[in-house]
């Protein structure tokens, strides 16, 4: 795999998921997969992982920078998997150690869906 690090996307290109909640109601399948993404967020585990990553200097974060949480290393592997099954984080191998992003498309689609809500 190549040492380069992964472009980010600037937010105006990247398609949310959903509409916000207060333009019309979701359908199906935008049902499922915020969901998805909102149940693998709702372990208090997978959200500091999540954090972590989103808060890292460079915008990625060596998975050995970010394995002090509080539970065993394949925990960690448990979770960070669970997190990026849900399209949250990406990943890429370097030598012996994974390197997680935010995925990009995330934070954009997270505000815009969440956009004017209780305002």
């Amino acid at each position: 795999m190549s040492n380069t690090e992964l472009p980010l996307l600037e937010p105006e290109t990247v398609a949310p998921c959903c509409p916000p909640l207060t333009e019309r109601a979701l359908t199906a399948e935008e049902a499922v997969r915020t969901a998805a993404m909102f149940r693998a967020l709702g372990d208090p585990v997978r959200l500091r992982l999540f954090s972590l990553v989103a808060a890292h200097e460079g915008g990625e974060a060596c998975v050995c920078d970010i394995s002090d949480v509080g539970v065993s290393q394949p925990t960690v592997s448990h979770h960070l998997k669970k997190l990026k099954e849900a399209g949250l984080l990406t990943s890429e191998r370097r030598g012996t150690w994974v390197y997680y992003r935010v995925e990009p498309s995330v934070p954009a689609a997270m505000g815009q869906m969440l956009r004017h809500y209780g305002a």
